[in-house]
Order: C-alpha cells, then sequence, then structure tokens
C-alpha cells in the first residue's frame, strides 16, 4: 500500500516554481533490476548534455568494483515523467566505475561502440518485450482460475471482452504513460491463452536502430 489507501496524495499539487524534479534511473548489479534517485534542477533542462552526472553507493547495489564502493551515473536521455506530471523528468543513465571506465554492469557502453561502427548500414531489429501480470501472492498469474485451468488459448489471442482479457486498466494506463513520456514504444498486444491474452501482453516494434539498442526506450 502507498499510505494513502488509493486517495489522490493533495501535496502533488502544490506548485514547484522553476524549481523540477530529475528522476534518475539506472540497471543495477542483477543486469535486470531498476534503482532510482531524484534530484532537484533550478530549471528545465534544454538538453541532456545539461544534465549533472551523480553517483551511488554500489555495495548497496551490488555493483561496488572494490574498496571504493562509489558507481557514477552519466545521463543519456531524457523523457516525460508521466507520474509527477509537469516539467518534471525522468532520466536515463549509464553507469561507471570510479576510475570513468564503463562499469562491469553497463552493457549499452559496449553496444553503442559497436553500433556506431556500423550505423552506415542503418540496420533493422525487431523487439518483443513480454511482462506478465500476477497476483497479490506473486504466485498465481492474474485472474487465474481458483481451481484448474483456463480453457484453450485460441479465444484470448487479441482477445476482446472482459471474459478474455484481464488487466487491461493496467495495460492502457502503461501504454498511455509511455505515449505520454515520448517513449518510441510500439503498440501493445495480447497474446494467445489465459495467461498471455489476458494476462501476458507484448511491446513488439520492427524499426531503424536510430537508438542505441533500444536504449533508453526499451532499457
Amino acid at each position: 500500500m502507498d499510505g494513502l489507501n488509493g486517495l489522490k496524495n493533495p501535496f502533488m499539487d502544490l506548485p514547484q516554481g522553476s524549481r523540477i524534479q530529475a528522476y534518475y534511473l539506472w540497471i543495477d548489479g542483477s543486469g535486470q533490476a531498476l534503482r532510482g534517485k531524484t534530484r532537484t534542477l533550478e530549471q528545465v533542462p534544454a538538453d541532456v548534455a545539461e544534465l549533472p552526472e551523480w553517483n551511488f553507493d554500489g555495495s548497496s547495489t551490488g555493483q561496488s568494483t572494490g574498496q571504493n564502493s562509489d558507481v557514477y551515473i552519466r545521463p543519456v536521455a531524457i523523457f516525460k515523467d508521466p507520474f509527477r506530471r509537469g516539467d518534471n523528468i525522468l532520466v536515463m543513465c549509464e553507469t561507471y566505475a570510479p576510475d570513468d571506465s564503463p562499469h562491469p554492469t553497463n552493457t549499452r557502453y559496449e553496444c553503442n561502440v559497436n553500433m556506431e561502427l556500423c550505423k552506415a548500414e542503418i540496420p533493422w531489429f525487431g523487439i518483443e518485450q513480454e511482462y506478465t501480470l500476477f497476483d497479490h501472492t506473486g504466485k498465481n498469474p492474474y485472474c487465474w482460475p481458483t481451481n484448474g485451468y483456463p480453457g484453450p488459448q485460441g479465444p484470448y489471442y487479441c482477445g476482446v471482452g472482459a471474459d478474455r482479457v484481464k488487466g487491461r486498466k493496467i495495460v492502457e494506463a502503461h501504454y498511455r504513460a509511455c505515449l505520454y513520456a515520448a517513449s518510441r514504444l510500439p503498440d501493445p498486444t495480447g497474446r494467445s491463452c489465459l495467461l498471455s491474452g489476458s494476462t501476458r501482453w507484448d511491446l513488439a516494434r520492427v524499426s531503424p536502430w536510430v537508438i542505441t539498442c533500444g536504449c533508453p526506450d526499451t532499457s
């Protein structure tokens, strides 16, 4: 629970003046989970190059490289923040070691080096990003039958109707938040079977690789 029992937070309507909140995000030592922290900026940055670098304690995120546990985060992209809204922003970051070398968990750096070598070829890639919704226990897919299994998967592929599609409100919220943030994510598609069509959704795209390995949009 968020402590508000589902009610709107009244303090989020307070004016910020010219100052904004910048939510720095990076991938932690697991290679999958996100970490983030917010800093206050005196004004809206016109470009990502105007954003300051920052740092964090890598011993708390599985990213310490030795005696010096500092890890530096370098902004690479800005998106509008769909949670705080207004002029507030999300800042996607790369990680660097204390000696300014790319951190071992910074796979985007190596990807960028290789993509720069072949960018004249304008390569195309297809990306499919899937996620499955689970109930509050974290053990069962959302709306999975209490006793037994759902019917054959056929009716659930790109299904329409409350009896075939579960969690659509969440997916619609995710979709709209991505559009608001100006992330170049594709159309969500419900896949076949109850697990897929109702509680697993795909985000797939085929496009020129004009942004490094899908990052910042899909990383």
